[in-house]
């Protein structure tokens, strides 16, 4: 009789590899400017099941016809290290920049939100607006629009004050962020 095949198993109480923490990362990337770049940067994130939080694309260069996207993804150190790999493999990436592991980087968004409201809560909208530094951009008798620019903390901040004042509306921007000091991404 042939004894069957021993397996080696892991015991129950061995220690179970440490998974690394999630951290959030803003990752700018120049492409060139042509059909399906973005589709295809966005693919590397959908194909792993990760979601990008903030996605902003525009071209920065209208001579060479170069884009800048700037994405912002939560996920492991190893699955940003993973992603920036694969997108420097994509031909029309000419460039991808960690910035939030490269150094400091300035970050804003800009957010339009159109609260209803009359009397009192009128007047306190206006108010909360002044402290935030949003501006008024449309106003009727009933609702006003504020653009506010920031950081994405003080943009959360202005709408959760907004909300009990009557908040209606919210459309942002993404973030858009750009490395501190004489560092560039490509050429511009």
């Amino acid at each position: 009789m042939v004894s069957p095949k021993r397996r080696k198993s892991k015991s129950v109480y061995a220690p179970t590899p440490t998974l690394s923490a999630e951290e959030t990362h803003i990752l700018a990337i120049l492409v060139n400017n042509e059909p399906g770049v973005l589709a295809r940067v966005i693919g590397l994130f959908s194909g792993r099941g990760y979601n990008i939080e903030s996605l902003t694309v525009a071209e920065t260069n209208h001579t060479d016809h170069l884009s800048r996207i700037t994405i912002v993804s939560t996920g492991t150190p190893e699955f940003i290290h993973q992603i920036k790999t694969q997108l420097d493999r994509l031909v029309p990436v000419l460039e991808v920049s960690d910035l939030s592991v490269e150094g400091d980087f300035v970050e804003r968004e800009l957010a339009l939100v159109k609260v209803a409201c009359t009397g009192e809560k009128r007047i306190e909208a206006l108010r909360c607006a002044d402290i935030f530094r949003a501006r008024a951009v449309d106003s009727t008798l009933e609702s006003f629009v504020f653009e506010i620019t920031g950081t994405t903390q003080k943009v959360n901040a202005f709408i959760d004050l907004m909300e009990p004042l009557g908040l209606v509306d919210v459309s942002r921007t993404g973030i858009a962020a750009i490395s501190r000091g004489t560092k560039a991404i490509g050429v511009i």
